[in-house]
């Protein structure tokens, strides 16, 4: 990391002007978001304007040295390692954990403790499911996500490649293709949730007698109600339905609960670099909350109004009424430490830290859902839950914790009112796991893992140890085996189970529902009590997992494993003998290159932080800043130890823009690349950040990424 890295006034965009903003308690904030707080997120809390205000300039006095301080611990420990590297060219690994002792990287392990965390959701504490994350930004997307509690399990498999890898043909209904779906799905029934006697395929209606007569649980006029392992599905009677009037019983679907919950994301899947974005960002969260946000869109010929689904009311057998969530429990996921935003300037004209700004305003927004302000509520335990990515080791966490509690200070809340959600995607949180959650103990409601994000910095942090693996070999070496099973151990020892999630990461291929279903039922059958998924559907179809495998148990059977000794997980994944061919090489490089430029292209020119980009084999995958993170530090890596060179680097920049630009050549508002590297922001910026890749703070994207939207924006 340099110290440009670390300049003042601004990690993004310090050339905003000074025009656009108003005085607020010694503070200089953007119009836009004074108008925002002041007549949307404040009234109805009991906050009035001038208090939050100097809450939030006190919250900025207060944390940003502090804030500044840790950055400049982070870069003073990796100058500390790049420096035992060049002192050890010839390890062959990283610095031996006995070494990052010495130097603080890794701190004593705490005693034995269990977290104190109460008032959490039975989301998140005790029943196991998928997870979905969604762009703040897109209030389709989130009002896709927030009704994805529900799903129909016949329209997953009919219109998704999970039944064999076959997709539907044509444009009419496929009888022969309906009637497999049905016969999966009742297979589905017979192994989960069996009759006494009989197939469901064979059952004729009525009110049917279960092996296990605890998973029949309701009606809702016709339609039964099922639980398994938590998790409900409902079997919809509909004999005049065009499914249903050919069904011996009617039925016309099978519908699963499905996404328990949603993080609304404010950090990588946004490309959020300005006030203007920032409101929009946090507006939708408002609405999302409240049960008020509104999307309207033309679909053919139509237009489609969505809104958030009401609860529905369900009869228990022996009567009583029974409401179920119609609604995905939401979560909010703020920035990391790193940035700064124009939205806010200091006293001295500096901009405020990001993190900062995220803490006071989503904790306010979420003080709607609390006093109940809105159409629907979201946390029935009146809690506020913030994930919070990208910290970096024990004291990060501590002072994220600290944070929390001036925030909840300032607004009169009740001390852990607000959760916080560990994103476990650091190199020095992973080793430190133990004593990063010990740091937030009695409000942390999350861990999870994330292969990408937690790669990248696994690359920076080693950056001049040599040349690391292939990407495809690097998902294969030790050190993630140790990461993902220390992940879970270290959570179940901390006492997760009944109190908090252990989260695994997202599948990235929204078109491969078929592998998707062979494979992440790993997820669950590891002890993990949720796990992200790229779409609505998809998380239909990972429910099914949860109701094959109980992941209660399976924690209570993982909890009797030793946990992974540290040094595994500190093997640095270093090429053995990288000796690839010419071939090889340019193949890896091609890959790399264009999932940064089929990515960069979205973010700068369209401001679209989170969206299905085909990658080099024309494959669609879900990609955020993470998937950038991995492949521009792969790249540096590579040119560090002279695997390949600065010519070849601007050889495959040329040639893949070519292929993003065909790419996307259906795109009317898309501006091509190919031949226009001085004009085109997106490859200049892809450039800078494969060849400045090693002096990128923590390898982090977003500094140059915030730079260059900035820039298209004014040429807009």
């Amino acid at each position: 990391m340099t110290t440009t890295a670390l300049r003042e006034p601004s990690q993004g965009n310090d050339a905003a002007p000074r025009d656009g903003y108003v005085q607020r308690a010694g503070l200089a904030v953007a119009e836009e978001l004074a108008r925002f707080v002041e007549t949307e997120a404040l009234p109805g809390t009991g906050i009035d304007a001038n208090r939050f205000w100097s809450g939030l300039a006190q919250l900025c006095e207060e944390f940003t040295p502090q804030n500044r301080a840790l950055l400049q611990r982070r870069e003073g420990l990796q100058q500390t390692i790049d420096q035992w590297h060049r002192d050890h060219p010839q390890s062959g690994d990283g610095m031996p954990p006995r070494e990052l002792r010495e130097i603080g990287y890794l701190v004593p392990e705490p005693a034995p403790f269990t977290i104190g965390t109460t008032g959490v959701d039975s989301e998140i504490s005790s029943v196991a499911g998928p997870q979905l994350v969604v762009p703040a930004l897109n209030a389709r997307f989130v009002l896709n996500a927030v009704n994805a509690r529900w799903g129909s399990l016949y329209d997953a498999l009919y219109g998704t490649d999970a039944l064999n890898g076959t997709t539907p043909t044509g444009s009419g209904y496929d009888a022969k293709r309906g009637a497999r779906v049905i016969s999966w799905a009742k297979a589905f029934l017979d192994k989960y949730t069996p009759l006494a006697n009989g197939s469901w395929a064979d059952w004729t209606g009525g009110v049917p007698v279960l092996s296990d007569p605890d998973h029949l649980v309701g009606t809702i006029g016709d339609n039964l109600l099922l639980r398994r392992n938590g998790l409900h599905i409902e079997i919809v009677i509909d004999p005049q339905s065009e499914i249903g009037l050919n069904d011996p019983a009617g039925i016309a679907d099978i519908r699963l609960e499905s996404a328990l919950s949603t993080i609304v994301d404010l950090e990588d899947s946004v490309a959020a670099v300005d006030a203007e974005d920032k409101v929009a960002a946090y507006r939708n969260w408002l609405g999302a909350l409240r049960g008020d946000l509104v999307a309207s869109f033309t679909k053919g010929d139509q237009k489609v109004v969505r809104t958030a689904n009401p609860d529905r009311t369900y009869q228990t057998l022996d009567g009583d009424s029974m409401a179920l969530r119609s609604r995905s429990l939401l979560l909010v996921r703020n920035v990391g430490h790193l940035m700064t935003t124009p939205a806010v300037r200091l006293p001295d004209g500096t901009e405020a830290y990001e993190g900062l700004l995220d803490a006071a305003m989503t904790a306010l927004i979420g003080m709607h859902d609390l006093k109940g302000l809105g159409r629907l509520r979201n946390s029935l335990t009146g809690s506020i839950y913030i994930v919070k990515p990208k910290m970096h080791g024990p004291d990060e966490c501590a002072f994220t914790n600290d944070v929390f509690n001036a925030v909840e200070d300032m607004l009169g809340l009740p001390r852990h009112t607000l959760k916080v959600g560990v994103m476990d995607e650091e190199r020095r949180t992973s080793a430190n796991l133990a004593a990063c959650i010990h740091a937030v103990k009695d409000r942390v409601f999350f861990i999870n893992t994330g292969f990408l994000d937690r790669t990248g910095d696994e690359i920076h942090t080693s950056m001049l140890a040599g040349p690391m693996q292939r990407k495809a070999d690097i998902k294969k070496a030790e050190w993630i085996a140790a990461y993902e099973d220390r992940n879970v151990q270290i959570g179940l020892a901390c006492g997760f189970t009944g109190r908090a999630q252990i989260g695994k990461g997202m599948w990235a291929a929204p078109d491969a529902m078929q592998d998707m279903l062979d494979q992440k039922i790993g997820h669950p059958m590891s002890g993990a009590s949720t796990a992200w998924v790229p779409s609505p559907t998809a998380a239909t179809l990972h429910a099914a997992h949860y109701q094959a495998c109980n992941v209660a148990e399976r924690q209570q059977q993982r909890l009797a494993e030793p946990i992974v000794p540290v040094a595994k997980l500190l093997t640095v994944p270093l090429a053995e003998s990288p000796d690839w061919s010419a071939e090889e090489i340019a193949a890896e490089l091609d890959n790399n290159i264009q999932s940064i430029l089929g990515y960069m292209v979205r973010w700068i020119d369209a401001g679209i932080g989170c969206s299905k980009v085909p990658d080099i084999h024309d494959v669609g995958l879900m990609e955020d800043r993470a998937t950038l993170r991995i492949s521009s530090q792969h790249i540096a890596n590579w040119l560090q130890h002279g695997i390949i060179d600065h010519a070849i680097v601007d050889e495959a920049l040329h040639r893949m823009a070519a292929k993003v630009d065909a790419q996307n050549a259906g795109d009317p508002s898309y501006r091509p690349m190919a031949g226009e590297d001085r004009q085109s922001i997106a490859l200049n910026a892809a450039r800078e950040l494969i060849v400045e890749g090693a002096q990128q703070p923590s390898g982090y994207t977003e500094p140059v990424l915030h730079r260059a939207r900035a820039l298209a924006k004014q040429r807009i």
